[in-house]
């Protein structure tokens, strides 16, 4: 006798198995690792539609231990102090060598090699902090730390390596005697990494005098950092068996070796030069190399795992080092942009009265709360032992994207001042790291359209992946079984989930919000807009099924949702874990409100273009009965946000903390505004003295006693402070223009700056 189940299973089930079987692409080996790389972490709890804010207000803040603080506040402070990063760009080419010298002594290349092996041992939250502090100094440092404590050999070989690997490779490591690199990108392989054309063949050859069985490699590797430096290599290849020498067959899958650059057919090319910003970068080549099978990362048993490896190191890397250096621009901007507003005069008055830029320094204070929350939030997960390759996306791509929003915007509002190069630029060195953030650990348009959605469905939603296992099952029976216990769980979860949004939709209080939330409000919001995004992202895999792979835009779309979902949970719960500050809360209520109108941008996108019309309206009904609706913030709101930037106080400095200003350098550019924004905002109270006697004057105040000696004498040092902020620097004609010079241009007087000019005297 047939059960409900079993009837169930024969007239509902398996003819939709068998349909969704000849529609749905099955998953290519390539996908499996990208898709098993990581863990599953928040990014689950928000397409489960429903999440539980009080989970993530459990996680621990990210924290440094004493001895972490230690290094911050001591070798860090002091390579800070180090490097020049004009000097290092348009001089040197490279850093100098004390300073490889002294990073090596300090073993800033093996922050995240344990202790035994004779590294620092730190946490990721102390990886993140020092990448931060050393690249608001230099950008070329901030890479140099960055690269040997991300993806490379030496997490690798933590993660993978065999006893013998770590117990020889990483002490070196640590101690800087062999500088790492890794060699994935090929010449004609960029973002489809997995289609290199880097070829390691298993044979006989000779090895230092004895004939092994190894390894012949051949290989084109192309913008790889430290490159032209690197002793030890992780290189990817293709592994083949064509003679089968392992009975494995003859395609092995793309594997990692651990390859000295030393060894015979290995050649370093000619520096690449990423936008004039002159870290150690540039292409690797091999020709007929040999190497025996205990160069293989991990030994015979990681042979045709390597892709898993790289996705599995991303899966971390990527939350940590681009979105570091971000927080780091990101808060550099919001700083001196608001110092420079604040000293620089136009019309009479300082430039950041006027409400064009004010708007401006507003989407910087946001940007820089909003950033460093959603990495403290990542670091803090990556310390408790989670690998979230879905949210790991998320902070690559919108860290670097409100980088480059930050520092466009920074450009803008210094105008002149930053777009003539010299040592008194301090956002030069920014604006041309931009590009190499956005393209490298995945390049953004890639991550937007493809990942962040197309992964985390897969990844992170409570269902889809168990149901594509059972559509690639190869025994039809058991995808059938399996395929049914998921599909009909995936319907009752969908139900529930169009009931939550609709009643959320209908009545925003049902929304879940932590216990005692200081702003419950914008919690019940992101719960409403999570089960809505829950109820879009089902209904699209439902109705489009594999070809929503090549929906990008629906894809991307989706993302973003997801994205904002996360961000702002970020900021929220930062405001909780700082104290609910009564002055943060202005900030709060700006990220909420763009954060919501983005999202409803992006689902009023998805719903206009969903190829299914009912499903469309079915979620339009349901999820948004009384539309999107468009609230920007305000202008008093927007002021608020921008006076933060505008005056020294403890909020400026919890917006902007641990960047490195010049401490220790007192020609530093930095320096100098720091020191005029001080003494800018200091004299207020005697400007005030002066407009309140109408006398404009500082001679004439005094004259009339009006003024003390002592207040005269603060209003000429700052005068002379904002001279040397408005400085720009100008060189030699045959310095930097060699075509000039062979035309006769005469040849100028070498000088350190232009001097101001007042209009007429700049017109002659």
């Amino acid at each position: 006798m047939m059960t409900i189940a079993d009837t169930r299973k024969k007239y509902l089930t398996a003819p939709l198995f068998k349909w969704a079987r000849g529609v749905m692409p099955p998953i290519s080996e390539t996908e499996r690792d990208a898709i098993d790389a990581g863990t599953v972490w928040w990014d689950g709890a928000l397409f489960s539609g429903d999440p539980d804010w009080d989970e993530l207000m459990v996680t621990p803040q990210a924290k440094l231990s004493p001895e972490e603080q230690a290094f911050i506040d001591g070798p860090v402070r002091e390579l800070c102090a180090m490097v020049d990063d004009w000097k290092i760009t348009w001089e040197d080419r490279d850093l100098p060598p004390e300073v490889w010298r002294f990073m090596r002594e300090k073993k800033f290349f093996g922050m995240i090699i344990p202790k035994k092996y004779g590294g620092l041992g730190f946490s990721n939250t102390a990886h993140s902090e020092v990448v931060r502090t050393v690249s608001s100094a230099s950008v070329v440092a901030g890479v140099t730390v960055m690269v040997p404590n991300s993806l490379g050999p030496g997490e690798l070989l933590m993660h993978f390596g065999t006893d013998e690997q770590r117990d020889y490779w990483l002490p070196r490591l640590a101690e800087g005697t062999e500088i790492p690199c890794f060699g994935l990108t090929s010449e004609d392989a960029g973002s489809d990494a997995a289609a290199m054309t880097d070829s390691g063949v298993v044979e006989y050859g000779e090895f230092e005098g004895e004939r092994v069985l190894g390894i012949r490699l051949n290989f084109h590797k192309r913008y790889i950092t430290l490159g032209p430096i690197a002793t030890v290599m992780g290189l990817a290849f293709k592994m083949s068996d064509p003679e089968n020498h392992l009975g494995r067959g003859e395609d092995l899958g793309i594997t990692v070796a651990l390859l000295p650059t030393s060894t015979p057919g290995v050649s370093h090319g000619e520096r690449h030069v990423p936008q004039m910003t002159h870290f150690q970068n540039g292409p690797l080549y091999g020709k007929d190399v040999f190497v025996p099978l205990d160069h293989v990362l991990g030994g015979e048993a990681q042979i045709g795992q390597g892709w898993k490896m790289l996705m599995t190191a991303l899966a971390a890397g990527r939350g940590i080092s681009l979105p570091s250096q971000s927080a780091a621009a990101a808060a550099m901007c919001a700083r001196a942009t608001g110092a420079y507003a604040r000293v620089r005069s136009q019309f009479g008055i300082p430039i950041s009265l006027f409400e064009g830029i004010r708007e401006k320094l507003a989407q910087l204070t946001a940007n820089a709360y909003l950033i460093d929350a959603a990495r403290r939030l990542t670091v803090a997960a990556l310390d408790e032992g989670h690998k979230p390759s879905v949210v790991s996306a998320i902070m690559k791509y919108h860290a670097t994207e409100r980088m480059r929003q930050s520092v466009e915007i920074a450009m803008d509002i210094h105008g002149g001042k930053t777009i003539i190069d010299g040592p008194r630029n301090y956002m030069g060195g920014q604006f041309r790291s931009v590009p190499i953030g956005i393209t490298v650990e995945g390049a953004n348009i890639l991550t937007r359209n493809l990942m962040i959605f197309g992964q985390g469905a897969i990844r992170s939603h409570p269902f889809m992946l168990e149901e594509l296992l059972a559509l690639s099952e190869e025994d039809e029976k058991a995808g059938l079984e399996a395929f049914d216990r998921n599909f009909w769980r995936h319907v009752g979860h969908s139900i529930k989930t169009a009931g939550r949004a609709k009643l959320r939709a209908w009545a925003g209080a049902f929304g879940r919000a932590p216990k005692g939330a200081d702003m419950p409000h914008h919690w019940r919001a992101l719960s409403r807009y999570a089960s809505a995004f829950a109820l879009s992202a089902d209904m699209a895999l439902l109705t489009l099924g594999g070809e929503l792979k090549r929906k990008e835009m629906i894809s991307a779309r989706l993302g973003d949702i997801l994205s904002e979902l996360y961000l702002l949970g970020a900021v929220l719960k930062r405001h909780e874990d700082e104290g609910r500050l009564k002055e943060d809360r202005p900030i709060v209520d700006y990220v909420m409100l763009q954060g919501v109108e983005r999202m409803n941008v992006a689902f009023d996108g998805v719903l206009r273009n969903l190829p299914a019309r009912w499903a469309a309206w079915m979620i339009r009904a349901g999820a948004f009965p009384f539309g999107f609706g468009h609230k920007q913030p305000s202008d008093r709101l927007t002021n608020e946000l921008a006076e933060m930037l505008l005056k020294p106080s403890l909020q400026r400095d919890r917006l902007t903390p641990g960047l490195y200003w010049g401490e220790g350098r007192p020609d530093h550019a930095l320096a100098h505004l720091e020191r005029a924004f001080e003494l800018v905002t200091g004299i207020e109270p005697i400007e005030k003295k002066m407009r309140d006697a109408k006398i404009r004057d500082a001679d004439e105040a005094l004259k009339a006693g009006r003024i003390s000696e002592d207040e005269r004498s603060r209003l000429g040092e700052a005068e002379a402070a904002i001279v040397e902020v408005v400085r720009v620097d100008a060189w030699p004609m045959e310095d930097i223009s060699p075509i000039a010079a062979q035309h006769g241009a005469k040849k100028q007087p070498k000088r350190k700056s232009t001097q101001r000019k007042s209009m007429p005297e700049a017109a002659e």
